[in-house]
């Protein structure tokens, strides 16, 4: 099928989050009634990423969360970044990052776990991160009361932009002097005096 880029084109370039192969082949089964395999579908994807890697255009295709979407080229983040900072309403909060951290790295995880780990109270920062659907409940512990378990979900990845949970900066590397804000500890007791 000769336009197979342009539907697969135009299938990302509609859904909210990534779109996998297994749902773009879903729909191509049922909107054009033909069947394809895996080499076509990442052949024909292969082909749009060449078509969007030219300088012209300011967004890519690009493979995350397990699927394709289009994102910006990475010469356009400062006005994008501004555009989003401008839109306060779609920010999170330092606790709900705070949160949402630890659950990422300890999932799944009970609220009072959190709770311990913070050393305040998490409700509030979980409801809002259920509302935006970067947390889910993924069952419930064996434990006494049975309590709630929170995992990071999908969008968790699409909102991070990481492919997969692996791509998140481990332990060891906060502590990696590049990876380090403010100035060093020495610096800032010599010029306190």
């Amino acid at each position: 099928m000769q336009s197979l880029p342009q539907h697969i084109e135009a299938l990302i370039f509609a859904a909210p989050q990534s779109v996998s192969l297994e749902d773009i082949r879903a729909v191509l089964r049922e909107s054009v009634g033909a069947e394809f395999n895996d080499e076509a579908l990442l052949e024909a994807i292969a082909a749009l990423r060449r078509r969007y890697d030219h300088a012209e255009h300011s967004f890519e295709v690009v493979e995350i969360a397990g699927g394709y979407r289009f994102m910006t080229k990475g010469a356009y983040h400062q006005t994008i970044g501004t555009h989003l900072r401008q839109q306060s309403t779609k920010k999170l909060s330092r606790s709900a990052l705070e949160t949402l951290s630890i659950i990422a790295y300890k999932q799944p995880v009970t609220r009072s776990d959190l709770e311990k780990i913070r050393g305040v109270s998490c409700d509030y920062a979980i409801q809002k991160l259920l509302e935006k659907e970067l947390v889910t409940i993924t069952g419930r512990a064996d434990t006494v009361g049975k309590p709630l378990l929170y995992g990071v979900t999908e969008k968790f990845m699409d909102y991070f932009g990481i492919r997969s949970m692996n791509d998140l900066p481990q332990p060891k590397e906060f502590q990696l002097p590049e990876n380090t804000i403010g100035e060093p500890e020495e610096l800032m007791v010599e010029s306190e005096n």
